[in-house]
């Protein structure tokens, strides 16, 4: 791998069937250019976890990945309502889930918990009323 790839996905908003296609699709690319299964791992939780928190709080978003020798970039962005207290949002267990979702297996207050702890460094830019981006890195050296 001499020059960097990039990826671009669609979240859909509506959907928890096609949650987790993004990071299916980037963990199958991961694979094939020989990337290690711990660095797979790591890619694969922090953005599922993304994943579904686009489509649980945000009504989708975009997810971009950018995968270099040293390392893979991870920008998920959404137009979602923002996160109104970041440092409250990390603390596991805390979710802003309507029973709805919670009743079908998700909304456990474990993403952005989930998403620091598999990524190498993480970035939350959050505006409420207007969406998220979370910048997140994992190195593979």
């Amino acid at each position: 791998m001499n020059e960097g790839i990039k990826l671009h996905y669609g979240v859909d908003g509506n959907d928890f069937a096609s949650a987790g296609e993004a990071s299916s699709d980037t963990k199958r690319i991961l694979k094939k250019l020989g990337v290690s299964k711990e660095v797979i791992r790591k890619v694969s939780i922090a953005m599922y976890e993304g994943e579904i928190n686009m489509v649980i709080h945000a009504g989708g978003g975009v997810a971009d990945v950018d995968i270099t020798p040293e390392r893979i970039d991870i920008i998920l962005s959404d137009k979602g309502p923002g996160i109104a207290d970041v440092e409250l949002a990390m603390q596991e267990g805390y979710s802003t889930a309507p029973d709805n979702i919670r009743n079908i297996g998700f909304g456990a207050g474990i993403g952005l918990p989930n998403m620091k702890k598999y990524s190498d460094s993480m970035e939350i830019v959050t505006e409420v009323g207007a969406g998220t981006t979370i910048y997140m890195s994992v190195f593979i050296v």
